[in-house]
């Protein structure tokens, strides 16, 4: 399998260039998963980085990506269809009330 030497930008990985597994179109995967033991002996805490596109300097065409920490840690939403409807976050849910529309309770 080829790998490719890829940046860490943000979090405990900060600075630090990675040998990562390359698929067969020459992507890294999207999202890359640290685990850290935990030192008590708990569950190990996993460090969340995403991939984004890296600047090209001078016409380098070796290292195109980097990841960027994801302090959140939120699960990636895995495949997407065309036909699946967006997820909405949890602030995004509707009021009982639609906006720009009085309530009964107004008059």
């Amino acid at each position: 399998m080829k790998s490719e030497d890829t940046p860490f930008e943000g979090g405990p990985m900060d600075g630090r260039v990675l040998p990562v597994l390359v698929g067969m179109t020459g992507h890294p995967p999207k999202t890359y998963r640290i685990p850290v033991p935990d030192p008590d002996g708990g569950p190990p805490a996993v460090l969340v980085y995403r991939r984004e596109p890296r600047d090209a300097r001078g016409g380098l065409r070796f290292a195109r990506w980097k990841y960027t920490y994801d302090p959140s840690g939120r699960k990636g939403s895995g495949r997407r269809w065309p036909w699946s409807k967006p997820e909405r976050p949890a602030a995004a849910e509707p009021d009982a009330t639609p906006p720009g529309k009085p309530d009964d309770a107004d008059g």
